[in-house]
């Protein structure tokens, strides 16, 4: 699929509002023209002081032609823009969806600052591409060729001479600010996300990196790319400037050939004298409509860029569950022989692996590092498609189950969970939204993390900073784990909740979290080996494959 097709494709249902924003600013634009047009007419013919009755027409055009160019300007710029708001909101969620699409297997390299760029400014430079390039464009073609076609009417030689004056203007001013800026435009939007990777490193990591003594690298980095970025801008603006010099030169060559060609033609009888104003006078209004096109070509190569950059979300990578439509029937989950990898994995991460978590049956799975337990989760949840063998739910596959209703009923809890900066209230909230506050505090009490709430002098509007640096690491931790059993799923799959935690609050949260679950299926997922008595079995990977399981005090 090529740009212009995806553009289409995305602009379509707003079709006749940007068809009808062309119609408006080309009115409006002629209503300009014709407006100084008719004030030459009418300023020559006054000076011969004829009755008043003979300039009755034209002081009626006047007040008309300035009374319809702001009101349809208005109507334009209200038409148009509301199309291209509503084009914007059909890109971010497309955008949005291609990226939940291949979340979170299928993102690969992509950065923060990188989707960022994505979902802001590639999505805003759609807009501009809208009501800054084609728009414009659309409306000099339109309004310009119907005055070369007046203006040929009243003398051809006049015609020909805009007509001249305009291509220049409207394709040679382009065309010097492409040669000067069309690669700088090209690399804006890279440039834009390369400077937003560091800067959001820097605003996220700040303490770290300033305990460190690694701010100043990091800050180094910024100013290395906002000096490109810089660079890129200043090339971009030069650009511009040609093009508009190129226009203002046109113009005025215009208008002498204008006076030129007129005053011959008054010299041969085949123009009134009043004309000749006109001649004069209406490039003058006609060069509005290429002005805005050096910086709409600018919009139009930026806003191309963007459309491949989101087009390339697309093109993205999907290794996770195709889903289907059926409901659920059933709260056992099972994964059977089955041989799963993440994207650009040189081989399966899990191999040959089988688990079955019926409801009330608790399983861990424990290993270093590297040994395919996140892989396992990632598979379990839908995330990752299986190569080999399959995972069901009820006795359903997961590709013919209905997403949502499966998201209902399993629940992921990873070690790094995301905590708004919010209140403790809201990010419960997302578990599910129509909790009363009894239910967020038996969530939080079965977390063993009420009694704490209930010491705070705001309560559940204790907020916990971004992401959740107001928190220790063992406190995250049980709020992650109380918006989970908020949802009250039928199976909960547990990611490392201990990591990063020290010895004594590990073992106090694993204890915790095996209070809290029990009687609901559970895999916990974890490198430690101990307090893991009460679960039903205890599965020992190494190296994706499985090595041992059985009780604890079997697999030791």
């Amino acid at each position: 699929m090529t740009s212009a097709r995806w553009l289409l494709r995305i602009a379509r249902p707003e079709m006749w509002r940007l068809v009808a924003a062309a119609v408006l600013g080309s009115l409006a634009l002629g209503c300009s023209i014709g407006l100084m047009a008719t004030s030459g007419w009418l300023i020559s013919r006054a000076a011969g002081q004829p009755p008043v009755l003979y300039l009755t027409v034209a002081i009626v055009a006047v007040r008309a032609f300035g009374i319809g160019r702001g009101a349809l300007r208005y109507a334009e710029r209200l038409v148009g823009h509301d199309a291209a708001f509503r084009v914007l909101a059909r890109t971010r969620v497309q955008a949005w969806l291609d990226l939940d699409r291949a979340a979170p297997a299928g993102l690969g390299k992509l950065r923060s600052g990188d989707v960022l760029a994505n979902l802001v400014g590639d999505v805003e430079a759609v807009q501009d591409l809208l009501v800054r390039a084609i728009l414009p464009i659309a409306v000099a073609l339109i309004t310009g060729t119907a005055t070369v076609v007046l203006l040929g009417a009243l003398l051809p030689a006049a015609g020909a001479v805009l007509l001249i004056g305009l291509l220049i203007a409207g394709v040679a001013a382009p065309v010097v600010t492409l040669s000067v800026a069309g690669r700088a435009e090209r690399r804006l939007a890279p440039a834009r996300a390369a400077l937003a990777n560091p800067v959001h490193e820097l605003l996220t990591g700040a303490p770290d990196l300033i305990a460190y003594g690694a701010a100043e690298a990091v800050l180094g980095r910024i100013a290395v790319h906002d000096r490109r970025l810089t660079s890129l801008a200043r090339r971009s603006a030069i650009g511009a400037g040609a093009g508009s010099a190129v226009g203002g030169i046109a113009l005025a060559l215009t208008v002498v050939g204008e006076l030129l060609v007129g005053i011959q033609a008054l010299r041969a009888g085949q123009l009134a004298g009043v004309q000749l104003a006109v001649l004069a006078l209406t490039p003058l209004a006609a060069f509005e409509l290429t002005t805005a096109l050096p910086t709409a070509v600018r919009h139009l190569v930026r806003g191309l860029r963007a459309v491949d950059r989101l087009r390339a979300l697309e093109r993205l990578p999907a290794p996770s569950v195709a889903w289907g439509n059926k409901d659920v029937i059933g709260h056992t989950l099972k994964i059977l022989g089955a041989d799963a990898r993440w994207p650009g994995a040189p081989r399966p991460t899990v191999q040959d692996i089988s688990l079955c978590l019926q409801p009330g049956r608790r399983i861990a799975v424990v290993g270093e590092s590297g040994a395919g337990k996140s892989t396992l989760i990632a598979a379990l949840a839908g995330f990752l498609a299986t190569e080999r063998g399959a995972v069901t739910y009820g006795g359903i596959p997961l590709d013919e189950l209905d997403e949502n209703a499966f998201r209902r009923q399993v629940v992921v809890c990873a070690q790094d969970d995301h905590l708004f900066d919010s209140t403790i209230r809201n990010n419960l909230l997302v578990g599910k939204p129509d909790a009363t506050d009894v239910e967020l505090m038996d969530a939080l009490h079965q977390a063993r993390l009420g009694a704490w709430v209930d010491r705070q002098p705001h309560g559940l509007e204790t907020t916990v900073g971004e992401r959740a640096g107001q928190l220790s690491g063992g406190e995250r931790q049980r709020l992650a784990l109380a918006r989970a059993l908020l949802a009250d799923p039928a199976v909960l799959l547990l990611d490392e909740p201990t990591a990063h935690l020290d010895e004594p609050t590990a073992a106090e949260l694993t204890r915790d979290i095996l209070a809290a679950t029990r009687g609901r299926a559970t895999l916990l997922v974890t490198h430690r080996r101990t307090d893991l008595d009460e679960l039903d079995e205890v599965i020992v990977l190494a190296d994706g494959k499985v090595l041992r399981r059985g009780p604890i005090a079997v697999v030791g």
